[in-house]
């Protein structure tokens, strides 16, 4: 099941934040779709990702400053 986790606007480390309570990752296949305007935190969520063995499927910019990152837990 995907959920939208909304960050615009937010920035470091409040996405992270927000992905950390978010809840929605706790059964394999889970994912969720974290929204943000800020590149710093495509690269933030990289390495939180990999800390916590989390799999990114996507990271896309669907309009300018605008990126969706699709994590899934494995």
């Amino acid at each position: 099941m995907e959920t939208e986790l909304d960050c615009l606007g937010d920035i470091c480390p409040l996405p992270i934040l927000k992905l950390q309570n978010s809840g929605n990752l706790q059964n394999s296949g889970d994912s969720i779709k974290l929204i943000t305007d800020h590149s710093c935190t495509v690269e933030s969520v990289r390495s939180y990702c990999k800390l916590n063995h989390l799999i990114i499927l996507d990271v896309f910019e669907p309009i300018n400053g605008v990126w969706e990152i699709i994590i899934q837990k494995p």
